[in-house]
């Protein structure tokens, strides 16, 4: 192929994506630097998908579309450190392919190199053995191979990757973490990956069978503290990068701030995660957040390595979630996280590939919003096709979600085990208090203006308020209205609530209400004041 035409590439990147999730389990294996930042694959994985779901919305006959696919899609999506990262070499890619009628191996030698140097540039301590390293290999190896009289993008690709895997082989040499665990880097093996897929594209090779796990790098490390792996996606920023950077660099390190047309992307370790957040909310309108404890992933990872030669349970569990409490909160519970909800629902691939990730012969799914269902139904469907029994409790709101996901057993009969969880999940009442995107008349209370705060049960809008905790007492005095059938209501609020706030809200609500057991948690879902669950 002398060429890429838009349509070629962005099926190019397509094909890539699937490719990549081939060795998603291997590229989480070889994770440990920092000792562990989520799982690589996976947070890689998860910043294709994004950039896939952004190439299937734009006209993929124009160049500049497909372009702002990559790195929008990909900024948007970035999950972990090398995803944002990962986004950085997408960003600088596109901005050479931009104005460009076609990618020629020219072209493509070009925006590999400025993929590699956008990546440099966003790392404050750019630290080589890592993906930086690979990804500048990549962009030697594309100079050579233009340089030796390469004539198609393939040619280019081909020295790409040599040059790159040589480089890769070198990264236990630089960084002593890699040696010490006996890997190599897994963000550039990621990044490897993404090149293999594209090169495989063009060939038109089939996908491989997904290669047997012989190690995991966690299995070098003992147990430690690390902290909490915090991210987040804020939009309509007024502020340059570097403020939201200064004001970030104090909580931790691990820092990449980035940003594009308005948004901006955090990734950092701290032990603060919540003044974190609560301090960069101030500057923009927090779109996305993430909070993982490293400590805790690292135990079980160690404790998965140990089970890895056991026969799984009979029964798995996906659910889809955002906010990074509600996200702790399943998976405290079991269950195998897609990411999205209102405003960002998954694909029907986002929960096929979960389900597919999953070793349980039977697998629940639990799609925690009435859009979504569609698309979870669909996935069981297609994963059923390859023998694995799928089953979705067609869960409305998150608070049915999580009374469901609490009768969660790995050993029990998952037929029998829907049953009772659709059950729980009737019972539960949820409560949602957000803003209006738009002016509107809605009969039950009449006009709402855009940016007014509203409180939603059980998906429907309820009731309008001047103050988020209002329009919770509100919810609560109308569902309540006297009886006592309820016995706990589970707050989740998000970080630009300060927490003197919602502990003043708790004590009202435990005055108000002396038989109802209140518990608090931070990391409520994005871009809601208060997600509430009444069982």
């Amino acid at each position: 192929m002398d060429n890429w035409t838009p349509e070629a590439l962005a099926s190019a990147f397509r094909f890539a994506t699937d490719w990549f999730a081939i060795y998603v389990e291997e590229v989480n294996a070889l994770n440990v630097y920092p000792v562990p930042d989520g799982d690589t694959g996976t947070n890689m994985h998860l910043t294709l998908q994004s950039v896939r779901r952004e190439l299937d919305l734009c006209d993929n006959t124009k160049m500049r579309d497909v372009a702002r696919a990559l790195a929008y899609g990909s900024l948007l999506g970035a999950r972990g450190n090398s995803g944002v990262i990962l986004s950085q070499l997408l960003k600088g890619f596109s901005e050479i392919i931009k104005r460009s009628p076609s990618v020629t191996p020219e072209l493509l030698a070009e925006a590999l190199d400025a993929g590699a140097q956008s990546a440099y540039r966003a790392v404050m301590k750019p630290v080589e053995g890592t993906i930086l390293t690979v990804a500048r290999g990549v962009a030697e190896g594309a100079a050579s191979a233009l340089a030796e009289g390469a004539g198609n993008v393939e040619e280019v690709l081909a020295g790409a990757l040599a040059r790159g895997r040589e480089l890769l082989e070198q990264t236990p040499d630089m960084l002593p973490v890699l040696k010490t665990a006996g890997v190599v880097d897994a963000g550039g093996k990621g990044y490897l990956y993404l090149i293999e897929g594209l090169e495989g594209f063009v060939l038109e090779r089939p996908l491989p069978e997904p290669p047997k796990i012989e190690k995991y790098a966690q299995e070098a490390f003992e147990e430690e503290e690390y902290g909490y792996c915090t991210e987040f996606l804020m939009e309509d920023v007024q502020e340059p990068i570097e403020k939201i950077r200064e004001l970030v660099a104090p909580f931790g390190d691990s820092l990449l701030v980035v940003g594009a047309e308005g948004f901006v992307k955090g990734h950092i370790h701290t032990n603060d995660p919540d003044a974190l957040l609560a301090t960069v909310a101030r500057y923009g309108r927090m779109k996305r957040t993430k909070v993982e404890d490293m400590s805790e992933q690292h135990t079980e990872i160690l404790a998965a390595v140990g089970a890895a030669d056991e026969a799984p349970p009979p029964t798995g569990l996906v659910a889809v979630a955002s906010g990074w409490g509600v996200i702790k909160a399943f998976r405290g519970l079991g269950a195998r996280i897609v990411a999205g909800g209102q405003t960002q629902n998954p694909s029907v691939q986002d929960i096929l590939d979960a389900i597919k990730s999953l070793p349980n012969p039977e697998v629940i799914v639990l799609p925690n919003n009435k859009n979504v269902i569609l698309a979870a139904e669909k996935a069981a469907e297609l994963a059923q096709e390859d023998g694995r029994k799928v089953y979705v409790v067609p869960t409305r709101t998150l608070g049915q979600g999580l009374a469901a996901a609490v009768l969660y057993s790995p050993e029990s009969d998952a037929a029998a085990l829907v049953e009772e969880m659709k059950e729980a999940a009737g019972h539960a009442v949820t409560f949602e208090v957000t803003r209006a995107s738009r002016d509107a008349h809605v009969e039950e209370v009449g006009e709402v203006s855009e940016g007014q705060v509203i409180g939603l049960k059980d998906g429907k809008l309820t009731v309008v308020a001047d103050d988020p905790d209002e329009a919770l007492l509100n919810l609560l005095k109308l569902t309540l209205n006297g009886t006592s059938e309820y016995e706990i209501i589970t707050l989740f609020y998000s970080p630009a609530v300060p927490e003197e706030k919602v502990r003043k809200l708790a004590d009202k609500l435990e005055t108000a209400y002396e038989d109802l057991d209140v518990e608090l948690h931070p990391g409520g879902p994005d871009l809601y004041d208060y997600l509430a669950v009444l069982e």
